[in-house]
């Protein structure tokens, strides 16, 4: 593909942003430094350039350059929802980020014709909704100046790509309302294991694609496992912290290639592994 290359430098660049040292606020920052960057690399190539084909201007417009912009409106909305964030008694941060969670969910019901269309994957409105031209009076809620140039946006590409913020972000204030409440739990007498000698050598990604798999084989516990639990324990078993799982869980979801690109991997070698034992 085309901006694939553009794509995997882009995710790459965000993996070692979202895994490295620095607190949210400045993780934000420099998201929104990154993304924008990669935008302007985008529109460079799109401006006074015509697609081969009305379903390539679909593509771009429906795929391509949500996955992209939907980052820099996670970015600025997080570094908004952080900055404010009450300092203190886990219970005022904990109602401050339900209602933070609200409003954004107020955004889906508040364009649910769009965001059903969008979401049971239809088509037959995408000419409209994804070729130039059909500009819509109605702009997203965040109106970045990227949205502006008319030869860079349609009626809903930054619908498309508030709706892939929104899921992150809601994603994202979940899990921070889920630790918080853990804090104001009792804790549990959990007897650690001894600390493990293995240690994680690939990237926390694929990581991160085992553990989902491994959840929705119900291969473990009979599927009764919760999520964080066993994060917790491909964590210490490994001697890894995976960060925000959630939120790269997101990120594979969205992968237009292959959204199973570690297990593919692990199968073929397994493959060859029993070939090269057969000869």
């Amino acid at each position: 593909m085309k901006y694939q290359k553009l794509l995997s430098e882009f995710e790459g660049q965000l993996e070692t942003l979202e895994s490295g040292n620095g607190d949210i606020l400045f993780k934000a920052e420099k998201g929104i430094a990154l993304v924008e960057k990669c935008i302007r690399k985008l529109q460079k190539e799109i401006e006074g350039k015509t697609f081969e084909t009305q379903s390539d201007e679909i593509y771009f417009f429906k795929h391509v350059k949500p996955q992209i912009f939907s980052k820099l409106i996670y970015y600025v909305r997080l570094f908004s929802i952080e900055s404010k964030r009450p300092r203190g008694k886990d219970m005022a941060q904990v109602k401050y980020l339900q209602q933070q969670i609200d409003k954004l969910q107020t955004f889906f019901n508040d364009n649910l014709e769009f965001y059903n269309y969008y979401r049971r994957g239809a088509m037959s409105l995408d000419e409209q909704y994804f070729v130039r031209g059909n500009r819509d009076l109605r702009l997203p809620l965040e109106s970045f100046h990227f949205l502006i140039d008319d030869q860079f946006s349609t009626c809903q590409d930054g619908t498309v790509a508030t709706i892939m913020a929104y899921d992150m972000l809601i994603v994202y204030l979940r899990k921070e309302v889920d630790d918080l409440q853990n804090n104001l739990e009792p804790q549990k007498n959990i007897t650690m294991e001894k600390p493990s000698k293995l240690f994680w050598t690939g990237s926390k990604t694929d990581l991160i694609e085992l553990l989902y798999a491994l959840h929705a084989s119900n291969a473990i516990n009979s599927g009764t496992v919760d999520i964080k639990e066993l994060a917790s324990h491909f964590e210490h078993f490994y001697n890894v912290d995976l960060g925000n799982y959630y939120h790269t869980f997101i990120d594979i979801r969205s992968r237009k290639t292959s959204k199973t690109r570690f297990l593919d991997k692990l199968i073929d070698m397994l493959h060859q592994r029993m070939e090269s034992l057969d000869e």
